[in-house]
């Protein structure tokens, strides 16, 4: 090697790091994780003048939002502000370049998500996109604040995390890079920072007794939505000889136990592909047999379809371009249910394995629907017509390769929200941003029933009542575990809490304020459990984050109590025992819903509306309730006034007199006593509903 070769090699080697050479600039925020929140975290760092690096295991910036949900999980979208609305608002301007309509004019696109307009010309957002336009979005942000992202890189979860007097100095990935920073960000789904660093953290349901809640824990029992197989017109047998135990269990049937109600449990809720598809044959690639394909996998959904049930296509929401995002529908769909629970602490290996899995299985049940001669042919043709879109993921096979998380890790740090603070049982304090979707659990098991009948478990949809606050202590670790750490997706909450705040315009909107809380503490040399809130504050509604709602809350079918004379007691407020099951399919009914009985657990369920009557007298007394043929008959109603007590039965197949509320007689109440209806389930024939109580002065 001659001596003009033997220097150039040198030089090489001072001036161009080698593969797996630590990176020893220290940057003031260092974001590990590539979602939306790592981008829009890393803007904000930017915004406030800070030096911010993005370590990403993802190529592909954005996470769910760029991986196939374009279908946004707005909830009430007033509530989306700062950079977050700023994403929509970038989404919105791609779509009036007209290039960006190649396969369907724009005017033909009339799409509705979440009841808003897909397109809200007047605000100058777009709450739907396709996949490639997210991406677009989010690249954009790279390069216009010039972010600094490393791609490709995993933290080492064994020896990466390098902790001093309670602080994070530096993490390390697989590859041997360093990170040096003051403030880290973890904005994974999966929560590997805070676990690496030895953040408490929860994986599972925890019991319902742990914090005080009525909707977490294993849910036997409770059918909210239409996923679960009491959507279908007959039971199904899940062994393989139907009503035969002895011939063993089909696929994706769980024999084990599933648990007593209310208790805590292992078990995850179920992740699946949001997939992009279309039925657009200039665009369309033909659903091909996945490696490992195995039709014995779906012999449960041949069961399905032969008890007569055809929504299969229930959830093909429309994006532009004639494209889908295509989620889970109905009881044996895209989740894949029972097969994520090692994902969380898993390692990589092990996750990979199970994303694999998850794809072999998505993929074969379209192929499946579509090619199977057993499937009604009916449903066969029409998943012919869909494909995956050949101008989306064009690098990973046209295929997502972001697997949905609905729950991983989630922190248990300075604070912990519940589903208390959601439902506004309870104050919030120090709120960093609003969510406001719908508590929303995907099934966690499919399970056999005592009566020998397939049945999923853990689908819950409750209300919040209305936006909700976030509180800043649910960003940040206890401070005695980590004083310079952030956690804006696994965010410190219970499993049925994480239900509603894990959407991603949400991830969005706690991204922004946790760099913006990072750099307040960086300024001032403070632990991210001292920054004040005050401050921090001030700077959030400067950036155009809305901390608090008290606009319209859309009732739907329900009445505001403020409409209604007298005094009234709603079911909220209404003191209970038994399992009372919330609900709003029917209406009128007074605010957000009500609760039933589930027709189950005759002379368990109790409910007792009080209130203390300040003027006495005379007093018409009515209960409301939305009526239904399945209601029942017989309800014992118990009101207690000035002469004692009296039973009144009540007949909810009945329409209200004064709709939504039925007279129960009038009674004389004394000035400054508790006044109490009382209403049970014992000997009924029929669904009993409670709802609300209302007291008219004569």
């Amino acid at each position: 090697m001659n001596f003009i070769l033997r220097s150039f090699l040198a030089l090489c080697l001072v001036v161009m790091p080698l593969s797996g050479q630590a990176e020893e600039e220290t940057h003031d925020i260092v974001i590990y994780g590539g979602t939306c929140a790592a981008v829009i975290a890393a803007v904000q760092a930017k915004e406030m003048g800070k030096s911010v690096i993005i370590v990403s295991p993802d190529k592909r910036l954005g996470g769910l939002s760029s991986g196939g949900l374009g279908w946004t999980d707005t909830g009430n979208k007033a509530v989306i502000g700062g950079l977050a609305r700023d994403f929509y608002h970038r989404v919105w301007k791609e779509y009036q370049k007209p290039e960006n309509w190649k396969w369907q004019a724009k005017e033909e696109y009339g799409g509705k998500g979440q009841g808003t307009p897909a397109i809200d010309g007047e605000e100058k957002t777009m709450w739907i996109f396709e996949p490639s336009i997210a991406k677009t979005v989010f690249e954009d942000y790279v390069s216009e604040y010039d972010l600094h992202v490393v791609r490709d890189e995993w933290l080492d979860r064994e020896n990466g995390v390098e902790l001093k007097d309670g602080r994070i100095v530096s993490i390390t990935t697989l590859s041997g890079k360093k990170y040096p920073g003051k403030m880290f960000l973890d904005t994974t789904y999966e929560g590997d920072l805070i676990a690496a660093a030895g953040v408490d953290y929860h994986v599972g349901r925890e019991a319902n007794s742990e914090f005080n809640e009525n909707w977490n824990g294993v849910q036997t029992g409770v059918l909210h939505h239409r996923h679960h197989f009491g959507a279908v017109a007959k039971p199904i047998s899940p062994y393989k000889v139907p009503g035969d135990p002895s011939s063993g269990v089909i696929a994706r049937v769980s024999a084990e136990d599933p648990g007593v109600k209310g208790e805590a449990d292992h078990r995850v809720q179920a992740y699946c592909f949001r997939m992009c598809l279309t039925d657009h044959p200039e665009n369309r690639i033909p659903f091909e047999k996945p490696e490992g394909y195995d039709p014995e996998q779906y012999e449960l959904l041949l069961r399905i379809y032969d008890a007569g049930w055809r929504d299969t296509f229930g959830k093909f929401d429309p994006l532009p371009n004639h494209k889908t995002d295509t989620n889970n529908h109905g009881p044996m769909s895209t989740d894949n249910i029972g097969y994520n629970y090692d994902y969380p602490d898993g390692s990589y290996e092990r996750r990979r394995e199970i994303i694999a899995e998850h794809e072999t299985y998505q993929k074969g049940w379209l192929y499946f629907i579509a090619n199977d001669p057993r499937v009604p042919a009916e449903v066969r043709e029409a998943m012919q017509k869909w494909g995956l879109p050949k101008d989306e993921y064009e690098e990973t096979g046209n295929w997502s390769p972001q697997l949905y998380i609905r729950e991983a890790r989630r922190m248990m740090g300075d604070f912990v929200m519940t589903e208390n603070e959601l439902r506004k049982v309870v104050p919030t304090p120090d709120s960093v941003g609003m969510g406001s979707y719908t508590i929303d659990s995907h099934n966690v098991q499919r399970y056999i029933t005592p009566e020998g009948y397939v049945q999923n478990e853990g689908d819950i949809g409750v209300s919040t009542n209305g936006p909700y606050e976030i509180a800043y202590g649910a960003l940040v670790p206890k401070k005695e575990q980590c004083q310079n750490l952030f956690a804006p997706v696994c965010v410190s909450s219970t499993h049925i809490a994480f239900g509603s705040i894990r959407m991603e315009p949400v991830f969005m909107i706690l991204g922004q304020s946790a760099a913006t809380a990072a750099s307040i503490a960086i300024d001032q040399g403070i632990p991210v459990q001292d920054v004040p809130y005050a401050e921090l504050r001030e700077r959030l509604e400067k950036d155009g984050q809305i901390l608090e709602y008290d606009g319209p809350v859309s009732l739907g079918k329900g009445k505001a109590i403020e409409e209604v004379e007298g005094i009234v007691v709603d079911d909220e407020q209404a003191e209970m025992s038994g399992n009372w099951k919330p609900s709003a399919t029917n209406g009128p009914f007074v605010r957000f819903g009500y609760r039933h009985d589930n027709n189950q657990d005759k002379g368990e369920a109790t409910a007792t509306f009080s209130t203390k009557l300040e003027e006495g007298g005379k007093y018409s007394v009515r209960a409301s309730y939305p009526r239904n043929n399945n209601r029942a008959s017989n309800i014992k109603v118990v009101v207690s006034h000035a002469g004692g007590e009296s039973s009144v039965t009540l007949n909810q197949k009945e329409k209200g007199s004064h709709d939504p509320f039925h007279d129960l007689g009038t009674f004389t109440f004394e000035a400054g006593a508790t006044a109490s209806v009382t209403i049970s389930n014992a000997g009924t024939d029929g669904y009993v509903v409670i709802d609300a109580v209302q007291w008219l002065a004569e």
